[in-house]
């Protein structure tokens, strides 16, 4: 072995033994650099958001919390008071976007009487409304205590039966159907913030992120 090619040898192993080192020294409670997290597949970005989906917050809010969301769905139920404090903590900041899953019996039901309460504009009251009854009527196909908690805030259910029936809300349901399976969602709650993925499903690790993502915004 010549001189230089020596040389080069022992830079390129002092290099790897420099950044093995690094990584094994750093201290555990130490964030992952940015480069490291893995966000989305580019090509999954625009799966995220589309022009159709429910809203909660100012439309212009600089950070985006999607929500792959069952209405049947007991994790999304429990959820939703921990979202609803990071979103009046950061009213300014923050939104939330809501995705569709299917998952469950009577989850397209639901899904259709919350955009027949969209068309009212009593989107959050009857999502607030239906997820706090959702112990009676989630076992139920024809989700009868949801229609009643949805009446009790409001909702005008002869108009909201005929609405339910539109191609509009058929076409948004198989929109985020193809949507969950591009995305890959197997499970929900499924949240992403600013694109990335939450890699742990609980309300500290979703804060984290939400402030995580606010930080870089503001540099």
């Amino acid at each position: 072995m010549n001189r230089r090619l020596l040389v080069i040898s022992i830079c390129v192993l002092s290099l790897i033994v420099f950044t093995v080192a690094a990584f094994l020294l750093r201290p555990a409670n130490s964030p992952v650099p940015a480069s490291v997290q893995t966000p989305i597949a580019a090509q999954d970005l625009a799966t995220l958001v589309r022009f159709h989906s429910p809203v909660i917050g100012r439309l212009d809010a600089p950070i985006t919390i999607v929500e792959f969301f069952d209405p049947s769905c007991e994790g999304c139920r429990a959820f939703y008071p921990h979202v609803k404090q990071i979103l009046s903590k950061y009213p300014n900041d923050v939104r939330l976007v809501l995705r569709y899953v299917l998952f469950h019996e009577g989850s397209e039901q639901t899904v259709r009487m919350l955009e027949a309460a969209r068309k009212q504009g009593l989107f959050q009251p009857v999502l607030e409304a239906i997820l706090e009854a959702q112990p009676e009527w989630h076992d139920d196909p024809k989700v009868t205590a949801a229609w009643r908690a949805a009446v009790r805030v409001g909702l005008n259910e002869g108009r909201a039966r005929t609405d339910i029936q539109e191609a509009a809300i058929s076409a948004l349901i198989k929109m985020d159907e193809a949507d969950v399976n591009a995305v890959g969602i197997k499970g929900t709650p499924t949240f992403f913030v600013d694109g990335k993925r939450l890699a742990k499903l609980n309300p500290q690790d979703l804060l984290n992120a939400v402030e995580g993502a606010l930080v870089l915004q503001r540099k």
